[in-house]
């Protein structure tokens, strides 16, 4: 267990916290959630002991041990990737590298003797003698190939380098275990895996992400910053999400009486319940149903974006017709002889191994990369927009302010019909007037949004459209894409938005293309029978 007590945090005349009592229980996995700027990552870094709170204390219980994600990348640019992982339990590494120091002695004594013979019966109780294949194992569910474990870290990718220290944060099963946006860099396929560790870990677990399905399968409880407090709510985020609406609906409805109010809190409780997917998360509800009442769930003070498409209505049925397209980069077949045909009501998710060959394909169809070979032919009527993966170029020494940034893409170039797209993208006022190329990362994809909104296409082209976008804004665009009469051709690592977008499926690669007019989540059933008969076969 770990837990505050009166914990506060100021930084000069800003509070973050205010008197935060909170516990933490075994067994359970608890989603940190907040607003942009509400503390998160500040809290997480109290909890470790990274940050001294102005006031009040972190509790932890002797003997216990805490692991923690690590955010430098570069802090082990000298140590073997599997060493990095082993390294997660200090104790164990302290006791591996004394007995390599010991049985490296040429003059061996009686002392060195009984002190190897300790060593080796603590080694023993920690299961040491596990401890190099449990690290590999961890980097081989994470997705690491087994020819990058023996590298130096500095040899690695960012990717790898996530991979490594993930890994090294889940190694041995700590007591407490506090992830900062663990999924950042993974693929679906490490995610998944990760989100059935955590389900099966039987330790407390923190957690800061913005992956809703990832909260949502792992989470246990919310505990949420606002109001200069850390609140917990019984449930996943989906939950908290549509309760705190449930509270500010109510709250501005004024003249509901406190029954009718109580009975529509308990219509939605049992409602969601039933739909639980995970055994923990429903019986926490259950537990929850008895228990709550409706002053419990506050309204969020967060504010979401109000995100619209408006396309034109399609005339004709052409959209885009794709033949022969062919793309290599540095030597590498990324896709060959691609053909398909992209109907109106597509809303086609592309796939792949290699973000490479999703990045390329979409710049392809976006009009900013040519094929090595092929053709792209967009109906004679389609108006189509394309979001890049990366977007900088739109901004890169842009000494423009954000009005006149936006204006560059608009037709209409009156001041106030700019501004209506930046305030739906929560830049009002004076953030209206910051300058474009000094944005956050997560600024400029609000700032890309209200382009596509401005553009009104009938067809959009998007390469990870949520990524650095916070969980408000990622609602509301998925919500808005939902709602979007018009196609979609998309890549997206976020599982939730997928799962809730595509009616199509298509997996590209070297070897060629699989498309299939279904639900993500029965083509990720169909691709896992397929690798497992792939398995099987080499047996």
């Amino acid at each position: 267990m770990i837990s505050t007590a009166n914990l506060s945090l100021q930084f000069s005349s800003r509070v973050l916290f205010e008197n935060v009592s909170i516990k933490f229980t075994p067994g359970n996995c608890y989603g940190l959630i907040g607003a942009n700027g509400a503390g998160k990552s500040t809290f997480v870094k109290i909890l470790s002991g990274e940050i001294d709170p102005t006031e009040g204390e972190v509790l932890i219980p002797g003997g216990m041990r805490m692991s923690v994600l690590k955010q430098d990348h570069f802090e082990y640019d000298d140590v073997p990737s599997l060493s990095a992982v082993l390294m997660g339990h200090k104790r164990l590494f302290q006791i591996m590298k004394e007995k390599e120091i010991i049985y490296a002695k040429e003059d061996f004594s009686e002392a060195d003797g009984i002190r190897s013979a300790e060593l080796e019966s603590e080694f023993d109780d920690l299961n040491g003698w596990e401890s190099e294949s449990q690290a590999a194992e961890l980097l081989s569910g994470l997705g690491m190939a087994v020819k990058y474990q023996k590298l130096n870290m500095g040899e690695l990718d960012d990717g790898n380098k996530v991979r490594v220290l993930l890994a090294q944060a889940l190694f041995a099963d700590p007591d407490i275990l506090l992830l900062d946006e663990p999924t950042n860099h993974l693929d679906v396929d490490n995610i998944l895996w990760l989100e059935k560790f955590l389900a099966n870990f039987k330790n407390t677990v923190i957690v800061v992400s913005h992956d809703r399905h990832f909260l949502n399968h792992v989470c246990t409880h919310i505990a949420d910053i606002d109001y200069q407090k850390v609140t917990l709510y019984s449930g996943n985020y989906d939950f908290w999400q549509q309760s705190s609406e449930l509270a500010l609906s109510q709250q501005r409805d004024s003249n509901k009486k406190s029954e009718d109010k109580a009975k529509e809190l308990k219509s939605f409780i049992q409602r969601f319940s039933a739909n639980a997917s995970k055994s923990k998360q429903a019986t926490a509800r259950k537990k929850m149903l008895a228990n709550l009442s409706i002053d419990q769930i506050r309204p969020s003070t967060r504010k979401y974006p109000h995100i619209v498409f408006a396309p034109e209505k399609l005339q004709g049925k052409d959209l885009l017709t794709i033949k022969n397209l062919s793309k290599s980069e540095g030597g590498e077949v990324l896709f060959k002889d691609l053909n398909m045909t992209i109907a109106k009501d597509d809303r086609v998710v592309f796939v792949s191994e290699d973000s490479l060959a999703t990045t390329a394909l979409l710049a392809i169809l976006g009009g900013t990369l040519e094929p090595d070979t092929g053709s792209v032919n967009w109906g004679s009527s389609v108006k189509h927009s394309y979001f890049p993966k990366d977007h900088n170029d739109y901004f890169h020494e842009v000494d423009l302010n954000l009005i006149d940034w936006l204006r560059q893409f608009s037709d209409d170039e009156k001041e106030e019909f700019v501004r209506s797209f930046l305030g739906r993208m929560l830049f009002t006022g004076e953030e209206s007037k910051k300058k474009a190329k000094v944005l956050s990362g997560g600024e400029k994809v609000r700032c890309m949004l209200s382009k596509l909104m401005l553009e009104e296409p009938q067809c959009m082209v998007l390469d990870g459209p949520t990524n650095h976008l916070d969980l408000e804004s990622i609602t509301s665009l998925n919500r808005a894409l939902i709602k979007y009469p018009g196609t979609v051709l998309f890549a997206s690592h976020d599982v939730e938005f997928i799962q809730s977008l595509a009616n199509r499926v298509v997996e590209i690669g070297p070897n060629g293309v699989i498309d299939r007019p279904i639900q993500y989540e029965d083509y990720l059933a169909e691709r896992a029978e397929r690798q497992e008969a792939q398995k099987l076969a080499k047996k």
